[in-house]
């Protein structure tokens, strides 16, 4: 018990994976998620063991590498964490997936013919004589609704997740790590972000925007 609580939840989940464990939900789950399956002492001594190879490879990278690599600093993070998601809602995504690929590119009208049109969003066409708006084929795809994705699939990310706007740390608190991620908000400074990110960690939470460390 003492040795799972002085873990972190990287290190937890590196367990469970190792266990074919889940590895989703807040690291009170993963502590009892270990525990229910530790079936004698051995495997307590392999998590020291394991506790102590992580502290002997941090100390060597703190005080043998001072150049460190972004590629050393992603792989200490662990894995992104996965949704527990239901078969009509991971059929749902797959399906707005595929649609995807199949829809047109909206553009404004004539947008290559001016630059600034050519960077702005989608505009329904005016006009008696408009090309787009009478559905010429060398104009551009005109929206409509048949072009809707699956509504069972509305407002996920793609990884399945529902987005959750975090601006402090007390957020995360009303975040179910099973089925919703946080999403930093854009003001929020860089100090306060990284509380966030730590924060999530202990509790299992993934981040959809977290930055790459310096």
């Amino acid at each position: 018990m003492s040795d799972y609580e002085n873990m972190t939840v990287a290190e937890l989940k590196k367990l469970l994976k190792e266990a074919g464990l889940p590895v989703a939900g807040k690291k009170a789950d993963l502590i009892a998620r270990l525990q229910e399956n530790d079936g004698s002492s051995a495997v307590s001594e392999e998590v020291e063991e394991t506790v102590e190879d992580v502290e002997e490879d941090s100390y060597e990278d703190d005080y043998e590498d001072e150049d460190w690599d972004d590629e050393d600093l992603v792989e200490e993070h662990v894995a992104r964490q996965k949704p527990v998601l239901s078969e009509e809602i991971k059929e749902a995504l797959a399906l707005r997936a595929a649609q995807k690929k199949a829809t047109p590119t909206f553009r404004r009208t004539e947008w290559f013919r001016y630059k600034r049109l050519s960077r702005s969003g989608w505009r329904k066409p005016h006009g008696m004589d408009n090309k787009q708006r009478r559905n010429f084929k060398y104009r551009g795809s005109l929206v409509r609704i048949g072009h809707g994705k699956v509504n069972t699939a509305s407002g996920l990310h793609p990884s399945g997740f529902e987005e959750v706007m975090v601006h402090n740390p007390a957020d995360l608190d009303q975040i179910d790590a099973e089925t919703q991620a946080a999403r930093v908000g854009s003001n929020v400074g860089g100090r306060k972000r990284e509380v966030i990110h730590s924060r999530a960690d202990e509790l299992g939470i993934r981040v959809l925007n977290r930055r790459r460390e310096r």
